[in-house]
């Protein structure tokens, strides 16, 4: 690949959840093991949220997407682990790799060990670390004073939280926080901003690790307007949420044509097409690394 400046870092380390990080790791994964993807796990909608609630454990769905993102050779390995229960009865539409993660935790594995697992049987290259290893919400606190519990519930919100925070108030998992350590660039987004991205930055010792990197810090943004009460935030607004959970300013972002960059005047920013022509609210992989490595060029 082309990309002399993202060639050139030795560690890469990509925060989020969802489609979104998914996209982002696949993008990079030219990168291979230099490239490293610390995943949300407040997840409780779908298969994952049905497990949650009748098994415990922690979020497995965007881990699991990540990695078939990832996966971009077909194989019976990666279509088993897609697999979707149809039909009727308690399997129906569960996922078995969403399964799988779940019974790996009642066998007593670490679920940075159970990753590992599944990485070499897709033949995965790039690292993916869950932000903690133990169960956990996303809780939201309204101007009101109401709390709202459940990544579900707080996406179907109208007025926008005055905060948010992780029930309980789970520790970073330690190889998270080594990865952060070491990082020459951290990327956030794009992603369902109060639900995909900032989840991971509410763990106290992933905040501060990021407060204390000397790494440049670049903010990807979605390429529309989300659904959910993020779309009542400007993209400064959206940027100073961030920052005033890491301490520290971000650098660089990457958005699109229409966004409003008022207020914005301290960073480096790239506003371009990026959509994909098949997916169009998706990133183009191609154009999202030429932008990234042209923006690393300015920081």
């Amino acid at each position: 690949m082309h990309y002399p400046h993202l060639n050139a870092l030795s560690s890469v380390v990509a925060i989020g959840g969802g489609h979104g990080l998914g996209r982002v790791m696949a993008s990079l994964s030219f990168l291979e093991h230099r490239l490293t993807g610390i995943v949300t796990t407040t997840d409780n909608g779908s298969s994952t949220g049905r497990i949650r609630a009748q098994q415990g454990g922690i979020a497995w769905g965007d881990i699991r997407n990540c990695l078939m993102q990832l996966n971009d050779t077909p194989s019976t390995a990666a279509a088993i682990f897609e697999y979707r229960f149809q039909g009727q009865g308690e399997l129906s539409g569960h996922n078995l790799g969403n399964l799988i993660f779940r019974a790996l935790e009642d066998l007593r594995i670490r679920p940075f060990e159970s990753i590992k697992l599944v990485r070499n049987f897709l033949r995965v290259k790039a690292n993916l670390i869950p932000m903690s290893e133990l169960p956990v919400h996303i809780a939201a606190r309204m101007p009101t004073g109401e709390t709202v519990v459940g990544e579900v519930n707080i996406d179907q919100l109208t007025a926008t939280p005055s905060e948010l925070f992780l029930l309980p108030n789970v520790p970073a998992t330690q190889e998270a926080i080594n990865a952060v350590e070491n990082a020459s660039l951290i990327l956030l987004g794009p992603g369902s901003f109060f639900t995909s991205i900032l989840p991971p930055l509410l763990t106290h010792e992933l905040a501060q690790a990021i407060a204390q990197r000397a790494a440049h810090i670049v903010f990807i943004d979605n390429l529309g307007t989300e659904h959910s009460p993020a779309a009542n935030l400007h993209l400064h607004d959206r940027i100073r949420w961030i920052e005033n959970l890491i301490k520290r300013p971000i650098q660089g972002i990457i958005t699109h044509p229409e966004a409003c960059t008022q207020g914005l005047d301290d960073k480096t920013i790239i506003a371009k097409a990026l959509n994909d022509n098949e997916v169009h609210y998706r990133h183009d992989r191609t154009l999202l690394c030429r932008y990234l490595d042209q923006l690393l060029t300015a920081l």
